[in-house]
């Protein structure tokens, strides 16, 4: 089976078991613990758990994006294409991370772990508990799906409280309104925390604001 195939016959064999009770929180980071329940053969299955931290949404624009890092050359060619059509349209950008725990091997059908699991989570009363049905060798490829999904989700919410606070309001500069409040709120963090201050200047100049901001941002310095 190709690469591909076998891909498309994960995720059409994935199953979300439980789904987190709650969404990705708007102004926060949310952290999901996941369990991945998979057959390995027979009556043996593999459970994978471990934790994504769905950090803060960001409001962005094509142009902001070009200065993120972790895209192929590809993808920045697209985002510059993009940038040039619609320089100032902003949008939402979701980053992850993923924090595996650990795999054990279980002596049981998967139905059987799964049900011990959901009476386990049910007992925790974590929210953000879920338990995905994934396929053993493409198991991440299911977590994936999940965290695809899960932000699609969450950013109905998300856009709607960001369009209502006006958040997506672009100034002369074109930048969104939402931008320069998260630009005062780290401001404010390294005021109080110098060792915060590079990711400052990665957020000014992913915007290309920091020669705007250069005079406030030293004399943080100058306090100390």
């Amino acid at each position: 089976m190709e690469m591909d195939d076998r891909i498309k016959y994960a995720l059409e064999h994935t199953e979300l078991i439980r789904a987190p009770q709650q969404e990705l929180d708007t102004f926060g980071n949310s952290v999901i613990d996941y369990y991945v329940v998979t057959e390995l053969v027979g009556n043996l299955s593999v459970v994978r758990d471990g934790k994504v931290i769905a950090e803060r949404p960001k409001i962005v624009t094509p142009t902001y994006l070009i200065n993120v890092e972790g895209f192929s050359e590809q993808a920045r060619k697209y985002i510059a294409m993009i940038a040039r059509e619609n320089p100032y349209g902003s949008g939402i950008f979701y980053r992850y991370k993923n924090e595996p725990r650990g795999m054990n091997v279980v002596s049981e059908p998967i139905e059987q772990v799964i049900n011990k699991l959901s009476s386990q989570i049910e007992g925790q009363n974590n929210a953000l508990s879920t338990i995905i049905k994934g396929v053993e060798e493409l198991w991440d490829v299911s977590l994936l799906m999940f965290i695809y999904g899960l932000t699609t989700r969450a950013a109905r919410t998300n856009i709607a409280e960001f369009n209502r606070r006006g958040f997506f309001n672009i100034d002369a500069s074109g930048v969104p309104q939402g931008a320069r409040d998260y630009i005062e709120e780290l401001f404010e963090h390294v005021s109080r925390n110098l060792s915060r201050a590079p990711e400052l200047v990665i957020e000014l100049n992913r915007w290309g604001l920091f020669p705007e901001y250069e005079d406030r941002f030293f004399a943080l310095f100058r306090r100390k």
